[in-house]
């Protein structure tokens, strides 16, 4: 498959797919979301790739949400919830996967870079890793199903703390969370995680998989992410509502944007 904005690799039983922006810091556009839905899909129908790694290229993992895209989208109000609900999508594409997959972090995992990192069954990150969630300063609400899939790793409290306060944080917290499997000096991130792909290519396709839809069928009855299919709508509310907007210019003024 032909794809503009990320890349996708099969090797054996390994897949690779990289966000392919790098200039501007591997960004979440609509156009990136439905690729990595089409990606996974097509992945999918390649019964020999057992694992498939998500990464970013370049400097970061993922800047987030690419807000130019949605804000250039059509304005009619089914295509304003169409492109509010397309991270929701690539979101539950990834995790459904039949292939265990593995986030390759590191540099900066914002936002919606976050959430697509919660979909995937495994995350390993380098040590220069930051985090952030910062879609309540930008007068959004965290969307996609990001909420119940951080609840679901790291907690309650936890989520509502840093999706609420927008602090940033780093990879040991995000470990200490549970959020992280792994934490690994930047140098050592591609090593960290072949050798993780290549503990998990050598066993057999059924039993990853029945491990991975067994544990996901029982996390579900715990946070259900289904539910999820209302962001969109509270996404669209907030970036209509004077208060919100308001919020987000003074947040992007103060960055300098």
């Amino acid at each position: 498959m032909e794809f503009s904005e990320i890349d996708v690799k099969i090797a054996g039983a390994r897949g690779d797919i990289k966000l392919n922006r790098p200039a501007k810091l591997n960004p979440l556009s609509t156009t990136t979301l439905n690729e990595l839905v089409s990606a996974a899909r097509y992945l999918d129908t390649l019964g020999n790739v057992k694992v498939v790694v998500v990464a970013g290229s370049g400097r970061a993992f993922s800047a987030g949400a690419d807000l130019a895209s949605f804000a250039a989208a059509d304005t009619s109000a089914a295509a304003a919830r169409e492109a509010a609900d397309a991270g929701r999508r690539m979101a539950e594409a990834i995790e459904a996967m039949n292939a265990v997959t593995v986030a390759s972090i590191h540099g900066h995992c914002v936002g919606g870079g976050v959430v697509l990192a919660s979909a995937c069954d495994l995350r390993i990150a380098a040590d220069d890793t930051r985090f952030s969630i910062p879609e309540v300063d930008l007068g959004i609400p965290l969307a996609w199903g990001g909420i119940p899939r951080l609840v679901r790793e790291i907690g309650p409290a936890r989520t509502k703390e840093l999706v609420m306060t927008c602090r940033p944080f780093g990879p040991d917290e995000a470990l200490a969370a549970g959020f992280l499997n792994r934490v690994v000096p930047a140098s050592d991130l591609g090593a960290a995680v072949d050798e993780l792909v290549g503990q998990l290519a050598g066993k057999s396709a059924l039993t990853l998989t029945a491990t991975k839809r067994h544990t996901n069928a029982v996390t579900e009855q715990m946070v259900g992410t289904m539910r999820a299919w209302n962001d969109a709508d509270s996404l669209v509310t907030a970036l209509r509502d004077t208060e919100s907007r308001a919020a987000g210019a003074a947040y992007l003024k103060g960055l300098g944007r």
